[in-house]
């Protein structure tokens, strides 16, 4: 599939924050990535402890889909000591956590986890709030070799954690 065969693909979906969405038959595989979904993001979008997005299929309605994105801060000591360099020494640093992100098993194959990822990193980016970096903690190797794909690097002393500077993502979208 060439690039522009994706886009053309992404067109038949669209991403919104999470509102009334159907989203009982949503099933990623991860039992609690689905729980999350159906149960827990509707209360954290409405304390604002989490802004949820969805994807939706245009055609069917179908959630397909998600993402959340909320404030965290990093502790200045644990990043790597070559990017430690071009901050300046707070105790803590502001970032982004892009919480959790999933796709349903009967949409994979599509990219569509890279999609859902572009849109979280533009819409972080976009954010009138500074923060140093997009922050993940992947749930397992496969989530992490997902994100490394996307050149996100891993925190010394934590290897399901990493991070993508801001400056690597500004050039995403330039």
């Amino acid at each position: 599939m060439t690039l522009s065969d994706k886009s053309d693909a992404f067109d038949d979906y669209l991403i919104e924050p999470l509102d009334k969405q159907d989203r009982a038959a949503f099933c990623c595989g991860v039992e609690p990535l689905d729980r999350y979904l159906k149960q827990q993001a509707g209360q954290d979008a409405r304390k604002r402890m989490a802004a949820p997005f969805v994807l939706i299929e245009k055609s069917s309605s179908a959630v397909v889909g998600y993402y959340t994105l909320s404030a965290t801060s990093i502790l200045f000591d644990e990043l790597p000591n070559e990017i430690t360099k071009k901050f300046p020494r707070y105790p803590n640093v502001p970032a982004t956590l892009l919480g959790r992100l999933a796709v349903d098993q009967k949409y994979r194959g599509k990219s569509l986890g890279e999609r859902l990822l572009m849109d979280a990193l533009h819409r972080s980016f976009q954010n009138e709030i500074a923060t140093i970096a997009v922050v993940v903690d992947a749930k397992d190797d496969q989530a992490r070799s997902f994100y490394e794909h996307f050149d996100f690097i891993q925190f010394p002393n934590f290897p399901y954690r990493l991070f993508l500077l801001m400056d690597t993502i500004a050039k995403l979208f330039e």
